[in-house]
């Protein structure tokens, strides 16, 4: 069987690679479109089960590139604070 997230990730993939022509990115985008509307990637359930712990440490791990924007770092450490996770950097 068939593994929703993992199809709609592929294309995803495509929508965001640049060397994939216009007519296949449209193609994904109605795909993404008719899985999100049947309820196939169950959007509003939270997605799948996440760990929490990664969701933790990729926030963590945004905060502390010098590459992500100062007002995201902001939003994270107020997320991490709302899980009641303190965090400084």
């Amino acid at each position: 069987m068939s593994e929703p997230h993992r199809i709609a990730g592929g294309h995803k993939a495509a929508i965001a690679n640049p060397n994939v022509s216009e007519d296949a990115k449209d193609h994904s985008r109605q795909v993404l479109n008719s899985m999100e509307k049947s309820g196939e990637l169950d959007y509003e359930a939270g997605q799948v089960d996440k760990n929490p712990g990664n969701v933790i440490g990729g926030k963590k791990a945004a905060i502390s590139n010098p590459r992500v924007p100062e007002e995201t770092k902001d939003r994270l450490r107020d997320e991490l604070a709302e899980d009641g996770v303190e965090y400084e950097k």
